[in-house]
């Protein structure tokens, strides 16, 4: 190794300059000698005070079918450790159970899990082990109107202690996207970016506030094998810098497979090998299940697991690790010889493909020891107040909303077209008294603008938006309340604003009654009924996809018209269904419009579109007579569109709330 390093400071392995050669000594001093390091910390006394050990006894895990239909146990109590600073792989073929494991181990799911998880030998207190652990997930949940550099800010923003200046947070952002190869796609969107470095933009958010225990989900999907080596090698850095990091990994190449420590093979939710990746082909020659020559053990053990070579292979192999129990193939070398073989592993892998530039990033990620004083260790969960929280997700989401395409730029455009539109098919019959029923047809339809707008454009991307909550809320970003509270503010101006240009547009076409006080009681009962259909569709979204929550939205908004008194008056509707006029929230929204226009003493309208000599509802009061309606109820409408408001708001984060439990 030391003759390797010698030859590239002089040229003659990676014809690097003086100054590269001296980095490369000065980075293997300290890997020969752990001593003050980067930011002041040890390497391996801060590494060793930092580490997890994880043990699990006995592992059941069961999921219900669905109703009379039984339950399923995936996991038939399976044991295992992984030790501190080992890089381990969870294998198996596909519906094995290695995502679900880890699912378990990182404590995403807590429902169904029956037996032991052990913390440095002791019980797992969750609240402790989520606040040191990471959980990265197969399927890349990043915000995709967000470039590169922004998302990390928001992580680093939301995961590291306030106290923290932002100097050194730009520092931490700048050294793991240059290690991850991101750097020069700083500006990208997230959108934008290929598969395999949307992958690594996953791993590069967690990694801000340096976590002791790591779990991925295939961190290799979607990377070419160039990108899996540099990948699998960050990891293996980052376990010898005092990290538990456990992956789950399908079907690695041979070169990929030699880089993991140790490795849990799965079949049918049973452990088929638990030990050193070295040792697999000895365990196999002992258990009389010799690998080919030239064949690739990871696919001979997969083939195994399978069931190609027969199911009593499988017997066998689970019969002799005890379904995990068995430690005698797990390696016995000394950590702290352990960490240094590792790290020059990783040298000499850079060093032997000549890459320079790879080689640097690896040295000033080296420097950067995982610091504990990055972790803020009060009772709350998260790293930072409600408040900061807050103001940095409201900080992202407006930055988003001027991005947004759907929810920004569409939306005011179909707000201007359709006040047009209805201006336009109701021209002045706001002050004629000859059209009155289609004033009040025009009413209606304003009412069933602001519903259905509003709550299908929540219904649809909302539950988008699910996917990337569960993985930031979990990995402690920020709390629920914080999220909620955001996108209610986030949202406020621009529904007020499209509300706003749409009512002007269509009072003044209409021509409604020209007095201020009308105009705001029209407008604010415009606005509740456009928050109540925000906050329905929120409900919604909470809870169904996208498929079923289209479909129910204006299923359940058709009773809705039916008890508002349109088409039926609120007199004819029958006894038994009085009860629905009282929570249909458009009775109440129509009841404000008809007060607001007709109401209040309103004088005698002019009949300009009539004929005859006889104008019926030119007395405001003979219409109000004919559909049921007291003009004078508007304060009472207004507090019972605000009570609706307040319920649909505080059932949609009840509903948010246990939909996140319920996953879990």
């Amino acid at each position: 190794m030391e003759v390797l390093m010698h030859e590239a400071s002089n040229g003659q392995g990676m014809n690097a300059d003086s100054s590269f050669g001296y980095e490369k000594q000065l980075a293997m001093e300290r890997l020969r000698d752990p001593r003050t390091i980067g930011n002041g910390t040890r390497f391996m006394e801060t590494a060793a005070a930092d580490t997890v050990a994880i043990s699990f006894e006995k592992i059941t895990y069961t999921v219900s079918l669905g109703c009379r239909k039984g339950q399923k146990e995936i996991l038939h109590g399976i044991n295992g450790r992984l030790p501190a600073r080992r890089l381990v792989a969870l294998m198996g073929p596909s519906g094995a159970g290695k995502s679900t494991l880890l699912n378990v181990l990182s404590g995403y799911k807590t429902t169904g899990v029956h037996g032991n998880v052990l913390v440095n030998g002791q019980t797992r207190e969750m609240h402790s082990f989520w606040k040191c652990s990471a959980y990265i997930t197969q399927d890349d949940r990043l915000e995709p109107l967000l470039t590169v550099i922004e998302n990390m800010r928001v992580a680093a923003d939301l995961k590291l202690s306030t106290k923290i200046p932002r100097y050194e947070k730009e520092t931490i952002i700048e050294e793991i996207l240059k290690t991850l190869g991101l750097h020069e796609h700083i500006n990208t969107r997230a959108e934008r970016l290929s598969g395999g470095q949307k992958k690594r933009l996953s791993i590069a958010l967690e990694l801000v506030n340096n976590p002791t225990v790591m779990f991925l989900d295939e961190p290799t999907t979607g990377l070419d094998s160039s990108s899996c080596m540099h990948v699998v090698n960050l990891l293996k850095l980052l376990a010898r810098q005092g990290r538990t990091i456990v992956c789950t990994i399908h079907q690695p190449s041979a070169s990929l497979f030699q880089l993991f420590d140790l490795v849990y093979v799965l079949a049918k939710g049973e452990c088929l090998y638990h030990g050193a990746t070295d040792k697999l082909v000895p365990y196999l020659e002992n258990i009389k299940l010799p690998c080919p020559m030239y064949h690739n053990p990871a696919d001979y053990i997969i083939e195994l697991a399978c069931g190609e070579y027969g199911d009593d292979k499988l017997s066998l192999l689970i019969s002799s690790s005890q379904n995990g129990r068995n430690t005698e193939w797990f390696n016995t070398t000394d950590i702290d010889a352990a960490n240094l073989k590792g790290m020059q592993t990783i040298f000499f892998f850079l060093l032997v493909r000549s890459n320079r530039r790879m080689l640097l990033r690896f040295l000033r990620f080296a420097a950067l020891h995982p610091s504990r004083k990055n972790i803020d260790d009060s009772a709350s969960l998260q790293a930072t107040s409600l408040t900061y929280q807050i103001r940095i997700l409201m900080w992202r989401g407006f930055l988003m909303c001027k991005r947004d395409t759907t929810l920004t730029h569409l939306r005011i455009l179909v707000n201007i077209a359709v006040g047009f539109m209805l201006g336009s098919v109701f021209l002045e019959t706001g002050m004629d008294g000859a059209r009155v029923l289609d004033n009040y047809n025009l009413l209606f339809s304003i009412l069933i603008h602001h519903m259905m707008t509003t709550m299908m454009l929540t219904i649809v991307t909302f539950p988008m938006q699910m996917s990337i909550l569960l993985k930031e809320h979990f990995n402690r970003w920020y709390s629920l309340k914080a999220f909620y509270t955001s996108l209610t503010l986030i949202d406020l101006p621009l529904s007020i604003f499209c509300c706003l240009i749409f009512t002007l547009i269509v009072y003044f076409l209409t021509s409604q009654p020209l007095e201020m006080t009308r105009f705001f009681m029209f407008f604010s009962i415009s606005l509740l009924v456009s928050f109540i259909g925000q906050g329905t569709g929120l409900m919604i979204g909470a809870v169904f996809n996208v498929v079923n929550g289209t479909f129910l939205g204006p299923t359940l908004s058709v009773p809705m018209m039916m008890f508002a008194g349109f088409g039926v008056s609120l007199g004819d509707i029958p006894s038994y269904l009085k009860w629905g006029t009282y929570v249909s929230f458009l009775r109440y929204g129509l009841e404000g419009f008809i007060s607001a226009i007709y109401g209040y003493d309103r004088p005698l309208l002019d009949c300009k579109a009539n004929n005859n000599f006889y104008c019926h509802y030119r007395y405001t009061s003979k219409f109000l007579s004919d559909i049921t309606m007291d003009a004078n109820q508007f304060w009472n409408d207004v507090a019972a569109l605000v009570t609706i408001l307040i319920i649909t708001r505080v059932g949609a984060y009840l509903l948010l709330r246990w939909k996140i439990m319920s996953m879990r």
